[in-house]
């Protein structure tokens, strides 16, 4: 029956059917089943069934992204041969200076522990966590590939800040399975994620779950640790591994977890692919990694500074000071302004603003989006080293005095802003070797020694003329955050 013969008769059957409604003939059901009986309705094809061509037709499976990344993931294992005493006082310097070794024999042992890393060049570059390798003593590195082959490795580089540590494996002219970096800006809350490593030694492991936020930067230790939150299992010995997404490039470097028992709670954390590519970049080149200068102290927005200053959101770093002749000086960043995006990516915080710095890079320009006074502005930053310092700003302290093993600085412009401090007199600690006096008395990083025995310390070689003197009794005042406490130990 043609369509348009089938139209005229469902039409004559709508008016039969009220015709025969109306006559009583058996009402509209009579006049429907006249209808099909004198026009049968067409059956529907029957359905073709097919074997699926393919098993990842036939089921949802991560199987081809872990077959492509699995390969550049491999484990890592540390030991460390370390001397020991068996007096638990003949490790104190005061007490071996009286009794020698008398009470205890110094003895080796090993420290073992592992973790994961990703190959990121055919050449063997492994990046990794700086908390997986670090520690005191002679270290032996060796990491182990998917395959089961081994191999040992050393240190190229390594960072405390960012906890990013890249290995370079020894093993002739051999090439390596890679994974390639992606650009982690373009990852979004709820994409889907592989989190690849070897949690508790048990081997490789694959574990998948979702982007949970992004950007967190209140958990880290360092002003330039931003991370990706994931709840994909995390565990220890997953630090160092591969975040990858689903098209099995790597996203970031898983690094930590959230948990009250040590075991994965669905809160994990992992350093942006962004941040690791610079390192990466920086050991093919030869040359390290250096934080733009911003010749500004930032703030992050409290709740009291959002209402001071009239913010409709708890976000964003406040300028609270600008050094003259700075860059930010230069770019028309003023005390006040705050600010809200580094090339239009929104900044939660003065950390985030730091990251988004540093991963542009020495030498680029970036637009700053600022509010003052109420009203959006945007300023254009070109970012730059900070000032190298002088022979004699930056010196390594030993003798017999509390600040052994203490690297100080004077606190010039670079120096305050990598450690939030106004420039004034000063000395600042800039590391501390482990195990030193000064480690065992408790200094740290971005500490300020204000005096020395009652007298102002204004430099470096005020510090190291007052050091040099023999005292029966050491009392050092230091400045940490906007406290000064004074601490006294024996001469």
């Amino acid at each position: 029956m043609s369509r348009k013969l089938k139209e005229l008769a469902a039409l004559a059957g709508a008016g039969l059917l009220g015709v025969l409604a109306m006559s009583g003939f058996g009402g509209r059901e009579a006049g429907a089943q006249f209808l099909d009986n004198l026009f049968p309705q067409e059956a529907p094809p029957p359905v073709r069934r097919e074997v699926p061509p393919s098993r990842e037709i036939a089921q949802y499976s991560y199987a081809p992204i872990v077959r492509k990344a699995a390969p550049a993931v491999v484990n890592v294992y540390v030991q460390r041969r370390v001397q020991t005493f068996s007096s638990p006082f003949a490790n104190d310097p005061f007490f071996r200076q009286f009794f020698g070794d008398a009470f205890g024999q110094p003895s080796e042992r090993v420290q073992s522990s592992l973790g994961s890393g990703v190959i990121v060049s055919p050449d063997g570059i492994v990046v990794t966590n700086t908390h997986v390798i670090r520690g005191r003593g002679e270290t032996e590195i060796r990491v182990a590939l998917s395959d089961k082959r081994e191999f040992d490795a050393k240190v190229l580089s390594q960072d405390d800040k960012t906890d990013i540590a890249l290995l370079k494996i020894e093993n002739g002219d051999q090439r390596f399975p890679t994974l390639d970096l992606e650009d982690s800006d373009t990852l979004e809350v709820g994409d889907m994620v592989l989190a690849i490593g070897n949690p508790f030694g048990v081997g490789q492991t694959v574990t998948s779950g979702i982007v949970s936020a992004l950007a967190r930067s209140e958990i880290g230790s360092s002003d330039s640790q931003v991370f990706i939150q994931t709840d994909a299992a995390i565990n220890p010995g997953n630090s160092g591994g591969a975040l990858v997404d689903m098209s099995g490039k790597l996203v970031g470097i898983n690094t930590m977890i959230f948990s009250q028992s040590g075991g994965s709670q669905g809160i994990g954390f992992a350093i942006p692919s962004n941040l690791v590519r610079l390192y990466v970049q920086g050991a093919a080149d030869g040359r390290k990694v250096e934080r733009p200068w911003l010749g500004a102290r930032l703030e992050s927005v409290t709740r009291d500074t959002a209402e001071a200053l009239g913010l409709d959101r708890i976000a964003g770093a406040v300028v609270a000071r600008v050094s003259d002749a700075g860059p930010a000086a230069r770019a028309g960043l003023r005390a006040g302004d705050v600010v809200v995006n580094v090339d239009g990516f929104e900044v939660g915080d003065a950390r985030a603003v730091q990251y988004r710095l540093t991963t542009r890079g020495i030498g680029s320009t970036v637009k700053v989006g600022v509010i003052r006074k109420g009203e959006p502005q945007t300023v254009e930053l070109t970012l730059v080293a900070a000032p190298e310092p002088g022979r004699d700003d930056v010196r390594n302290l030993a003798g017999q005095h509390p600040l052994d093993g203490a690297r100080v600085s004077n606190i010039l412009p670079g120096i305050a802003d990598e450690f939030g401090l106004d420039e004034a007199d000063g000395v600042v600690v800039v590391s501390v070797r482990r195990a030193s006096a000064a480690a065992r008395l408790g200094f740290q990083p971005g500490d300020v020694i204000v005096e020395i025995n009652r007298k102002k310390v204004g430099s470096v070689n005020d510090l190291d003329m007052l050091l040099g003197a023999r005292q029966r009794a050491w009392l050092v005042a230091v400045r940490r955050g906007d406290k000064v406490f004074n601490l006294q130990v024996p001469g």
